[in-house]
């Protein structure tokens, strides 16, 4: 980051799953000094491995509001990571882009949805809904419209291995999907950047499969076999239920394989390659990583 800019960038959200891995590259870049890491709560084990790190940790839940006044005082740059509660996304999103206002943050980079404006996802309303609320602000901000993480996939590998089928309803859909650390760089690379808010980011991996292809790749990695299922939605969707999901979850992933089918996770505009400066992870390290 250049010594112009204020040494503050806050990420929120960041004992998350993403938000440690933006603090991580951000630390491959920037003084601990430079970073606020944002949680709600500060005595958890990820809280204190984020002081470990020489990184500051303050509150901020995005469903307290008066938790974020003090936890963005002198921060310069903030990265919004889209709240887990789905359903209680827009106002807790108001809360913070609010609070960012009020505390005269100069950029605030938001983590929406591959194509949210046009995606047949369910998950895009509240994308669509806090992107209008970033361009009302009146704050700069660059909109990190992530595909789908491959871990999102790999995550279903033990049932995989354990049952010899993987299950799903994204039919031939391609999914250029990317590795969780290969978007949280991208974030990473625009908090500590010159350019200033506007710009709309598309981002997605570079190699797009089907499910059968990556079933095919898990068992070629994992030396067992492994076939892919197509269902439709909703016999997916009540798979997932039997195998004890909750109904959110359930309903969440069997909506996402359908979009899938219709092409909602496939992009070819190699926009998350030109920005983190590299190939983005191959499907085939990103599978090995998981089977380790």
């Amino acid at each position: 980051m250049s010594q112009t800019l204020s040494p503050k960038v806050f990420i929120t959200g960041a004992s998350g799953q993403l938000g440690r891995l933006v603090v991580a590259a951000l630390l491959r870049r920037v003084p601990a000094s430079w970073i606020v890491a944002g949680v709600r709560n500060a005595e958890s084990q990820a809280a204190q491995d984020l002081r470990t790190q020489g990184v500051t940790v303050r509150i901020a839940d995005y469903a307290r509001p008066e938790t974020l006044a003090e936890a963005f005082e002198g921060v310069d740059r903030l990265l919004l990571i889209s709240s887990s509660e789905v359903g209680q996304r827009v106002p807790q999103h108001r809360n913070v882009v609010a609070a960012a206002g009020r505390a005269g943050i100069g950029l605030i980079a938001y983590t929406s949805l591959l194509r949210a404006d046009t995606s047949p996802l369910g998950l895009a309303g509240e994308h669509r809904a806090t992107e209008a609320i970033l361009a009302e602000s009146g704050v700069p901000a660059v909109i990190l419209r992530n595909g789908w993480y491959t871990e999102n996939y790999t995550a279903s590998l033990p049932a995989a291995l354990a049952h010899g089928v993987m299950l799903g309803s994204a039919g031939a859909g391609r999914i250029a999907s990317a590795a969780r650390a290969d978007y949280a760089e991208a974030a990473a690379a625009v908090l500590t950047a010159e350019a200033a808010g506007g710009r709309v980011y598309e981002l997605a991996g570079d190699e797009a499969y089907t499910l059968d292809a990556f079933a095919a790749a898990a068992a070629q990695a994992s030396g067992r076999p492994i076939r892919y299922q197509d269902l439709p939605a909703p016999e997916y969707r009540a798979a997932l239920l039997t195998a004890g999901l909750p109904d959110g979850v359930a309903s969440l992933l069997a909506d996402s394989d359908a979009g899938a089918a219709q092409g909602a996770l496939f992009d070819d505009g190699h926009a998350l390659r030109t920005l983190i400066g590299r190939p983005t992870t191959p499907l085939a390290s990103v599978i090995a990583t998981a089977l380790a």
